[in-house]
């Protein structure tokens, strides 16, 4: 890959001379979905599949970037005086957001770049392209100009820049779980505080297998906003009668107890996924620890159902792709992963089931919802790093 994307940034910028390499995984979800803005738990690992840049230092303030990715666009421009996210600028808005963000922390770019990206996350798959793409220009940046940042920094730059650059109303986990990802392991981290710990992932006989449904989703107008919305409320109606400051903070049982507090049945509904999955996701950590792979699969495929039903976020396609899933034998368990409405799920399926689960589970979608779903058997990789 490093051979393939240095040519390209000689063809697409003149030269190569000067430049380096770049890599930031991608990530999935194992369990812990939509609790992260809600001071809740979650359990992501960084991929072996994600982005890859080639970067290279101005003498001016000019930016220029391209993608591999979208290079019908071809080179995209701007300047570090114009660091301002503009529709046209489409996926450059995302570095464009970091490099802000750096500035906001009183780090100043002193130059300009060319940088070239090459992604191997599907595009719009909710396996994290976007915050992929913002912890590997955290990374340059800070690799260029010598910045004091830890890679725990360049998450909160890069969920900084999506929250309040591109208008995304995203919580922490994508971009931690890139920044801190380690091979082999996944992260529990604690939302609240950013207390983490890496828990191995030992799949002696399985895989975890990831299905794109193909649909293609923006975070920022799907839903995710007004979901977001809906547990504040929550929290909000429930602070007038327990002391909390998150819905994390509550177990199955005090949730059952104060419940009647909310005002609606739909938040009531949205805000007891959030304190269940919380407690599914501790408990699914703990199941891995006594290397309970059997455990972890029923929390997993509980998580699908309490997104579904109380959060409503999934649709035909997520739907489909589970319920399939569900069907075959040797998989251990399936959810959605990411925000919703499109996107992945993510399976553990015995290696002896693999290719029966791609075919049976591919089919079936493609007959109920009309095009193709794509699968990646992945591995669990690192964080960012220069090639």
């Amino acid at each position: 890959m490093k051979d393939i994307i240095l040519a390209k940034f000689e063809e697409v910028f003149g030269s190569a001379s000067g430049a380096k390499v770049y890599f930031a995984p991608g990530r999935v979800n194992m369990i812990g979905e939509h609790t992260d803005y809600n001071g809740g738990h979650v359990f992501p690992c960084a991929l072996t599949i994600g982005t890859y840049g080639v970067a290279r230092k101005r003498e001016d303030d000019k930016l220029r970037f391209y993608s591999m990715n979208f290079a019908q666009r071809g080179v995209i421009e701007s300047s570090l005086q114009d660091l301002k996210p503009y529709k046209e600028a489409n996926w450059t808005n995302y570095p464009k957001g970091v490099m802000w963000a750096f500035e906001q922390r009183g780090m100043a770019l002193p130059c300009g770049m060319d940088l070239l990206l090459n992604g191997t996350i599907p595009n719009g798959s909710g396996l994290s392209s976007s915050a992929s793409v913002e912890v590997l220009t955290g990374y340059i940046l800070r690799d260029f100009f010598g910045f004091d940042v830890t890679n725990q920094d360049l998450a909160l730059i890069g969920q900084y820049s999506e929250n309040h650059f591109n208008g995304v109303n995203c919580g922490i986990m994508d971009q931690f779980a890139i920044a801190m990802g380690k091979k082999g392991h996944a992260i529990f981290l604690d939302t609240a505080d950013l207390s983490f710990e890496y828990a191995p992932i030992q799949l002696e006989n399985a895989k975890i297998v990831i299905a794109s449904s193909n649909k293609k989703r923006g975070l920022g107008d799907s839903k995710y906003n007004e979901r977001r919305g809906e547990c504040e409320t929550a929290l909000a109606e429930l602070q007038k009668v327990v002391d909390i400051k998150a819905l994390g903070d509550l177990t199955e049982e005090a949730f059952e107890q104060y419940q009647s507090a909310i005002g609606s049945e739909v938040r009531r509904r949205r805000a007891k996924h959030a304190v269940y999955e919380n407690q599914r996701t501790i408990k699914a950590v703990e199941a891995l620890k006594k290397n309970d792979v059997k455990l972890f699969g029923e929390l997993m495929n509980a998580s699908h159902v309490s997104l579904r039903d109380d959060y409503e976020v999934t649709g035909v396609e997520l739907d489909t792709l589970v319920e399939e899933a569900w069907k075959v034998p040797g998989v251990i368990g399936s959810r959605m992963t990411g925000a919703g409405f499109g996107g992945c799920t993510v399976s553990i399926v015995e290696n002896s089931a693999i290719d029966n689960f791609i075919e049976s589970v591919g089919r079936a979608y493609q007959e109920k919802i009309g095009y193709a779903a794509d699968f990646y058997v992945v591995e669990i990789g690192d964080g960012p790093r220069a090639l």
